[in-house]
């Protein structure tokens, strides 16, 4: 099996040093830039399997990182870090595309268990239908595409298969910890805000209405259930 490589950008040299240490120890391969434009550019030419990114840069930060990588390579794993713990600033990096996020401080336990679930992204399952329309909302799963209305979405990979998930269980109600298990792949349940952000960023692209949503349901207390 071949090493994951794993890119760290951040400007702090100690915090790069202590996760280089325990990365490594785990296995994985990594390379690391001080700051944005250097990290843009070593993503590129490196090609890293994921991207550990501060927000906080010099030259770059990284909101632009982060925008600027999902474009040249949609499908590649960002985790954002983050000193500002704002619901806010988490959806900010998640509409930007980011997959995960870890507020700072954090336990670098809980970094490669984030880590760990990234590279544990649900397969597509063989057995399931790849083209669904509901409406006037067309998703194909095999080749990654969506309209509404005839007009293409922009959705990605996680949406995707939130979607799937949803679809493959329709009119059943899914919580929070479910979607974190099967999607997300973690076995502990740290923070489910994390959720509810895809969840609404989704809602923007397939709903008529993000704030009457007919598709995806909130359940309170509970999690969602799709119509």
């Amino acid at each position: 099996m071949l090493m994951k490589k794993i890119l760290i950008i951040e400007d702090e040299k100690d915090m790069v040093t202590g996760l280089k240490f325990n990365l490594e120890a785990r296995d994985y391969a990594v390379v690391a830039a001080f700051d944005g434009e250097a990290g843009y550019q070593m993503a590129l030419s490196e090609k890293p399997d994921l991207v550990i990114l501060d927000l906080m840069l010099p030259k770059l930060n990284g909101y632009d990182v982060c925008k600027l990588l999902k474009k040249e390579i949609p499908d590649l794993p960002i985790i954002m870090l983050t000193a500002k713990s704002q619901e806010a600033e988490i959806v900010t990096g998640l509409e930007l595309g980011a997959d995960d996020y870890i507020t700072k401080p954090f336990s670098v336990l809980e970094l490669l268990a984030r880590i760990s679930a990234l590279f544990r992204r649900v397969k597509p399952d063989s057995g399931t239908c790849d083209v669904h329309r509901l409406g006037d909302l067309e998703i194909n799963f095999k080749k990654y595409c969506a309209r509404k209305k005839g007009i293409s979405l922009k959705l990605s990979p996680r949406e995707y298969e939130l979607l799937r998930c949803f679809i493959g269980r329709q009119g059943e109600i899914v919580s929070r910890e479910e979607l974190l298990k099967q999607i997300w792949g973690y076995d502990s349940y740290p923070d489910t805000r994390t959720v509810d952000a895809h969840i609404a960023k989704l809602r923007h692209k397939i709903e008529d209405n993000p704030e009457e949503p007919k598709l995806i349901v909130t359940v309170h207390g509970i999690g969602y259930k799709f119509l």
